[in-house]
């Protein structure tokens, strides 16, 4: 088990460091070393999960879709345009969505897999039960809509990074949606949907960024105290913990024997033969 919990800890190492490395450099120009470098690991246990670069794109592309989480509960439209502003809010404050979106634009002009076919997938089984519930027009094909409505998120958060570093995105996206809202929902159902999302999401951060800071503040008043606490802490959260960024498809599958510090024979090698 303790070899098993070092694997995941390698993986997510390694895919949150070559996440800022993509989000920095893009695909061509990042390098293995410094995906090393950020990572703090062997290049032995980088190539124990991963056989090449691509393949850290692929894990890393995979996980952006974790960052968004569609309520089933409620308005399906509404529950559409809060994950909407949720990745918008992601892409300003999450390396994770930004690398995963470069990689899914670069990846269309390097030949890799259709990159957004999850977001397409998931669009459209909201306007599937939007229909089921009676937000959405019965005549609208959900699998049309929803590649419409992908791509003009993805053009837009384009415009809105080079207008304003994406600053203005939230606004944009609910623009977005004040246009769209009207050709695949009844008018009834659009009086009552929120285009800039239910939650104020950097209000809810900045608030949680206090929140910690205070709860930091009592901890070390209580250690400079002589209590203990991470014992009081552990009495008042119960042994609960705070679900993750998203897992992706983790570590390679039966990953539980040591990571080696060598690296396989051409491994070093990308798709398409490009070396990293």
């Amino acid at each position: 088990m303790a070899k098993q919990a070092r694997a995941v800890q390698t993986w997510r190492s390694i895919v949150d460091a070559a996440a800022s490395v993509f989000d920095d450099y893009g695909y061509e120009r990042a390098a293995i070393s410094e995906i090393l470098r950020r990572a703090k690991v062997t290049k032995g246990a980088l190539y124990f999960h991963f056989a090449s670069k691509e393949a850290i794109a692929q894990a890393i592309m995979d996980e952006q879709t974790s960052t968004v989480e569609f309520e089933q509960e409620g308005s399906p439209l509404q529950s559409l345009v809060d994950g909407g502003q949720q990745f918008a809010f992601a892409l300003r404050h999450n390396s994770m969505a930004r690398a995963g979106t470069r990689l899914s634009i670069e990846g269309v002009f390097l030949g890799g897999p259709h990159p957004w076919g999850d977001w397409i997938d998931a669009t459209a089984r909201m306007l599937e039960l939007g229909q089921e519930r009676g937000e959405v027009f019965p005549q609208i094909d959900p699998m049309v809509s929803a590649k419409i409505i992908v791509a003009s998120f993805t053009g837009i958060q384009l415009v809105s990074e080079a207008d304003s570093g994406r600053a203005d995105l939230r606004e944009q996206v609910a623009e977005m949606w004040r246009h769209i809202l009207p050709s695949i929902a009844h008018p009834g159902v659009i009086a009552h949907i929120k285009p800039e999302g239910r939650v104020d999401l950097a209000a809810q951060a900045r608030e949680k960024a206090e929140r910690e800071e205070q709860e930091a503040r009592i901890a070390a008043e209580a250690k400079g105290a002589g209590s203990d606490p991470t014992t009081d802490a552990g009495s008042r959260s119960g042994g609960s913990g705070l679900r993750g960024g998203g897992t992706g498809r983790g570590p390679r599958a039966g990953a539980v024997g040591d990571e080696g510090d060598e690296e396989p024979a051409g491994a070093g090698v990308a798709a398409g033969g490009a070396v990293v």
